[in-house]
């Protein structure tokens, strides 16, 4: 029997600084979508200030029921978003849209996000994510006759829209706010609308407003809303900071005077505020944060919001405030020790002086920084301050990451990928030591990214930390060879065999010349070295090279190590690949009982060697056996782990193959539907163990005798694994074989002969001629061809359908 769920390759898994040691990875990705219903609004709406101004100059130029396009542009702090929101907020409560979409546009990936939200909220295909839905939406914009509103908040980087621009339709109109004025924002569709400060009068009615509980205090509000330059923000500043204070206007306007003086080297982004306009915003920061800081926690305000201003503006997760690091360099600077309670008041305080916005609802993105603000803040922060604060935010980050991304909240993952890379951006210094090498959260960003789905961005993004690790290291530091060795994995990982082994071969040689022949790096990299030779097809050689490697870390470790012993189980891994099935089944036997004596029953590699031995013993011939070893394994993790734990499903997985192997076909069938909607809850639809679910049970649905349907799954199959996985991947071109295998049982010999032609072209380009996969196919494509000229005969090969 071929299974899907293969015999688990005990591969090594990344270490803290991007090299593999133990046992595979895991992925996580998004579950189902809610069903539509109308109206919808996707995305959170940010509520109207406090004292909300109207201001009817630009809200006349706001679309109402027409498709334009609506630019909002100026600069940090005049009021961009809140022009959106009212708008936003009058066609909702006049139910004149059924879809309101409210969007982060600070990337491109939150664009595509938002889109994607969006995509499933109205329909599209649940099992649709990222790109595929987000440009499914679009479509449905142009076409669905929906009314329909969009809003791109604080878009930062107008090529970040570039194929992402809503439709231009009678039944739609778009409001994007941002910072910038680029000529690519005007086309003939859109309007560029320049936000300005607010009039005299309406900085005089703001400030009235705002004041009004506390007339004492209002002696001079045309004077300070002149001082602020009408700046709606640094009025909401000054606001706060005078109630808080119980200052009069006159007093503020002097102590705002005295302090300009010191904040002389505030220089915001030139393209975003006008010059005459920035000691204003500089001032009333410095008067607010001083304030902040004498409320209780005393001193422990200004340290906080240092910290935060180095982290991404659209919002910090509230665990990574909390996190031990940050604890720790916040009661250093308070000179006091930090509680989780403390910081929380730390928060509120800074919410309360309009320097933040606190958002407890939203965990991933629970405080959030205005990015002039931050500016504002890491200027007047005193170099070595800003570099610990950096290295205890990169430490936070890393404590906050799971070991692996199954338990985490997507929303969270993104989160922290989108916090880690702000950091690196603001101050990557701290994070690139030559004597200490590269902060371990880059490594982990990277492949927390391959983890979730993101193979291709995985492969992007580590390659960038390999250049950078070059520049700052040198090539042959050690963390540059780890930068190597993670890009070689994941470019194996994305399909890419033969260029993993090339990246692995040259790695090889220079680690083995810089750190020596026994150092553990070198031999985890001949580990992985061999293990994707035998991905590549060579399995002879693959098991061969394990036996020497066995060898020295036998020699180098002892015989008891866990390293040594990973090494073992990849010896019988790959004897049985070569075609030893009993072999490899009687080394698992050996090596399990070595297993129990050093880790004892339950440890995970424990338990993958018993999941060894069971497929082993079944490749051997003895199916029936295999199916009971995995039944005691199946209750047996039942009990460590839990049932939704993706360990306990692959035994799931293999216990259907084998009893389907044994005999029982149609207890096969069940079980993976079964096993389908469980991992489809727990995992997501797009996570690999559940596309192999949906492989495994389209295999047996045809092994059942319904051949027409296994190859209308697989074709289904197919086109999700092209979307997630790619067109090389190896699990991609599979499914190809597989659905020409079941077009031709199912009667349809001339289709069976045309897929396998066009995948034996790309198993030729991928794989190589001597590949068992590309054997396998040119056997299948001659069976087909024969099958053409007889369709009653039943001789020739075995279609090379595998479960």
């Amino acid at each position: 029997m071929t299974d899907d769920s293969p015999p688990r390759y005990e591969v090594n898994a990344p270490n803290a600084k991007g090299l593999y040691i133990g046992d595979g990875v895991q992925v996580n990705v998004f579950g189902g979508r809610p069903e539509p219903a109308w109206p919808i609004a996707v995305g959170r709406v940010p509520p109207l200030a406090d004292c909300w101004q109207p201001r009817p100059d630009e809200q006349a130029l706001l679309p109402v029921g027409d498709s334009r396009t609506v630019v909002l542009s100026g600069m940090g702090g005049v009021g961009k978003t809140q022009l959106a929101v009212g708008w936003a907020t009058s066609l909702w409560q006049r139910e004149h849209v059924d879809l309101l979409l409210w969007a982060d546009a600070g990337s491109r990936q939150s664009i595509v996000s938002a889109y994607a939200q969006a995509a499933a909220a109205v329909g599209a295909d649940s099992r649709w994510e990222g790109e595929q839905a987000a440009q499914w939406l679009l479509q449905w914009l142009a076409t669905s006759g929906k009314r329909w509103a969009v809003v791109l908040d604080d878009l930062t980087r107008p090529a970040d829209l570039t194929g992402w621009w809503p439709p231009a339709t009678g039944a739609g109109s778009v409001v994007v706010t941002t910072r910038r004025g680029d000529s690519a924002l005007r086309r003939d569709n859109r309007v560029l609308v320049q936000v300005g400060l607010f009039a005299a009068s309406q900085a005089h009615e703001y400030l009235t407003a705002k004041l009004a509980a506390h007339p004492g205090l209002a002696d001079d509000i045309h004077g300070v809303a002149a001082d602020l330059g009408y700046l709606p923000l640094a009025l909401a500043q000054a606001a706060a900071y005078m109630i808080d204070r119980n200052m009069a206007c006159g007093a503020y306007r002097g102590r705002l005077a005295d302090c300009r003086r010191g904040l002389e080297h505030l220089v915001p982004e030139p393209e975003s505020l006008p010059d005459e306009h920035r000691a204003t915003v500089a001032a009333t920061w410095s008067l607010s944060v001083d304030h902040a800081d004498t409320l209780h926690p005393a001193g422990l305000s200004r340290p906080l919001l240092q910290l935060a201003s180095l982290l991404d503006p659209n919002g910090i997760p509230a665990a990574v405030l909390t996190a031990p690091p940050v604890s720790a360099w916040l009661s250093n600077a308070a000179g006091a020790e930090v509680m989780a309670e403390d910081v929380h008041d730390a928060v509120r305080n800074l919410h309360l002086l309009s320097l933040a916005v606190h958002d407890p609802g939203n965990p991933a993105r629970s405080l959030r920084v205005h990015a002039l603000i931050q500016r504002a803040t890491r200027d007047q922060t005193p170099p070595a301050v800003r570099d610990s604060a950096t290295v205890a935010a990169a430490d936070a980050l890393q404590a906050v990451w799971p070991a692996a991304d199954t338990d985490l909240d997507p929303d969270l993952g993104q989160a922290l990928r989108a916090n880690t890379e702000h950091l690196h951006h603001t101050n990557p210094d701290p994070l690139w030591i030559p004597d200490n090498g590269v902060h371990v959260v880059l490594f982990t960003t990277g492949s927390r990214l391959g983890q979730v789905g993101q193979v291709r961005a995985a492969v992007d993004y580590l390659q960038r930390m390999h250049q950078i690790a070059h520049r700052r290291l040198g090539p042959v530091h050690r963390d540059t060879m780890a930068a190597r060795a993670n890009v070689a994995y994941w470019r194996g990982a994305s399909g890419d065999v033969a260029g993993a082994v090339a990246a692995y071969g040259l790695l090889l040689a220079d680690i083995s010349r810089v750190l020596g022949p026994d150092h553990p790096d070198t031999l985890t990299t001949r580990g992985n070295l061999a293990r994707w030779r035998g991905q590549a097809g060579d399995a002879v050689g693959a098991a061969a090279e394990s036996e020497q490697l066995l060898a020295d870390r036998v020699r180098v470790l002892g015989p008891d190590h866990p390293h040594t012993l990973t090494t073992r189980a990849n010896v019988a891994y790959w004897r049985g690949q070569a075609g030893d099935a009993a072999g490899a089944a009687a080394a698992f036997e050996q090596l399990l009982a070595d297993r129990l004596r050093v880790f004892g029953p339950d440890h995970p590699d424990t338990l993958a060697t018993r999941h060894n031995l069971a497929t082993w013993r079944g490749e051997a011939g003895d199916a029936a056996g295999a199916a009971a070893a995995f039944e005691q394994l199946l209750a047996d993790r039942v009990r460590v782990v839990g049932a939704d734990h993706p360990d306990t499903l692959t035994s799931r997985h293999s216990l259907a193959g084998w009893r389907g192997a044994a005999g029982d076909v149609v207890g096969t069938v069940a079980a993976f539907e079964d096993l389908f909607a469980d991992r489809l809850r727990a995992l997501g639809p797009d996570h690999p163990d559940t596309l192999a679910t949906r492989h495994s049970l389209a295999y047996w649905r045809g092994q059942a005798g319904d051949a027409a349907g296994a190859a209308a799954a697989s074709e289904q199959l197919l086109a999700d694994r092209l979307r997630v996985l790619g067109p090389d991947h190896p699990d991609t071109l599979k499914t190809r074989s597989n659905l020409a295998g079941w077009q031709g049982r199912a009667g349809d010999a001339a289709g069976a002969v045309a897929v396998y032609e066009q995948l034996l072209a790309d198993r030729l380009r991928v794989l190589g001629p001597d590949h068992p996969d590309t054997l396998a196919t040119r056997r299948s494509l001659a069976h087909w061809r024969e099958r053409c000229g007889d369709l009653s005969s039943e001789n020739g090969a075995r279609t090379d359908t595998e479960e």
